[in-house]
C-alpha cells in the first residue's frame, strides 16, 4: 500500500504540473496582450496597469515572470527616456531663441538710443529755427571744429 500511496502522489503532482505549464503560458500570453491593450487604449504603461488589465497581482508579474516585468520597464524606459530627451531639445531650442531674441533686443535697445539722441538734437534746431522766425533774429553760424 505505502508503494501504491508514493506512486500516486507522484502521478498527481506531474498532471499538476502540465496544468500549471500551461496556466503560466496562458498567463503569459494574457499579459502580452494586456500590455497591447494596455497601450491600444493609449493608458500609461506600467506593470500594475497591465496586472490589472490581465485580471492578476502586479506581483505575480514581478515574481513569476520577470521576463515580461522587464520587458514593461524596457518600454516605459525609452518612453520616458524620449519624453525626457525630447524635452530637452525644445528648452535648449528655447534657449538658443531666447539668446538671438536677447541679441535683437540689444541691437534694438541701442537703435533706439541713437535714434532718441538724433530726434533730440533735431528738437532743439525746430527750436532754434522756430525762435529765429518768430523774432525775426539772425543767428551767427557757430564755428565749426576742423
Amino acid at each position: 500500500m505505502s508503494g501504491s500511496q508514493a506512486a500516486s502522489p507522484r502521478n498527481a503532482v506531474q498532471p499538476a504540473a502540465a496544468g500549471r505549464r500551461r496556466s503560466r503560458e496562458k498567463t503569459r500570453e494574457q499579459l502580452q496582450l494586456a500590455m497591447l491593450r494596455v497601450k491600444n487604449k493609449g493608458l500609461k504603461l506600467s506593470i500594475s496597469a497591465v496586472a490589472a488589465e490581465a485580471g492578476v497581482s502586479a506581483g505575480l508579474i514581478h515574481n513569476t515572470y520577470p521576463d515580461i516585468a522587464e520587458e514593461i520597464r524596457a518600454l516605459v524606459g525609452r518612453k520616458t527616456r524620449q519624453q525626457r530627451d525630447d524635452i530637452a531639445k525644445e528648452l535648449a531650442d528655447a534657449k538658443k531663441r531666447m539668446r538671438e531674441l536677447r541679441e535683437e533686443l540689444d541691437t534694438a535697445l541701442k537703435d533706439l538710443a541713437k535714434i532718441a539722441s538724433i530726434n533730440e538734437t533735431l528738437r532743439a534746431e525746430l527750436a532754434t529755427i522756430r525762435a529765429t522766425v518768430a523774432s525775426n533774429v539772425y543767428l551767427m553760424p557757430q564755428k565749426t571744429k576742423n
